[in-house]
């Protein structure tokens, strides 16, 4: 199984909504036994805190089932836990570059670079703008879904 970790500031909006659709699109396109999604935050500042109220009445709106989340840290350790992280942002990249120091086997990526654009999500957080937040991290997870299947899946020891 491939398990793939959502990233951002809080983990209280962006990761836990990308999270959530990734999980809903692979197990609507029967890649539920390949693909998991798990999300986390570079920051302390809201661990622990539930998913912001407006990002699951987003989530409500377009019929992705909500799971009950609770904001938590990325840690250096989590390198060699997951296959791929997935940031929201240049300065999510930033910030998870101080985690880790390096990313020797290339995991790290923005979530838009997979539907060919370098923009970054809008945090919703603070823009307000949970649609566009929303219709962005879609577009994305689309994107990220499509390019997984066209790779071969390989196992870990």
């Amino acid at each position: 199984m491939k398990k793939i970790m959502f990233v951002c500031h809080g983990n209280i909006c962006r990761s836990p909504m990308a999270e959530m659709i990734f999980n809903h699109l692979a197990e609507s396109f029967g890649l539920q036994n390949e693909l998991k999604a798990f999300s986390s935050a570079t920051s302390y500042e809201e661990t622990g805190n539930p998913v912001y109220p407006p990002a699951k009445k987003v989530l409500a709106k377009n019929n992705i089932p909500f799971k009950e989340h609770h904001a938590a840290k990325l840690y250096p350790q989590d390198y060699e836990k997951y296959d791929m992280f997935i940031v929201m942002d240049q300065n999510n990249l930033r910030n998870i570059g101080r985690i880790f120091t390096s990313d020797p086997e290339g995991k790290i990526h923005k979530l838009l670079s997979f539907s060919g654009s370098d923009a970054d999500v809008s945090d919703p957080y603070y823009s307000g703008d949970f649609d566009r937040a929303f219709s962005d991290i879609y577009k994305g997870v689309n994107a990220l879904i499509s390019y997984l299947e066209q790779k071969p899946q390989t196992k870990k020891g």
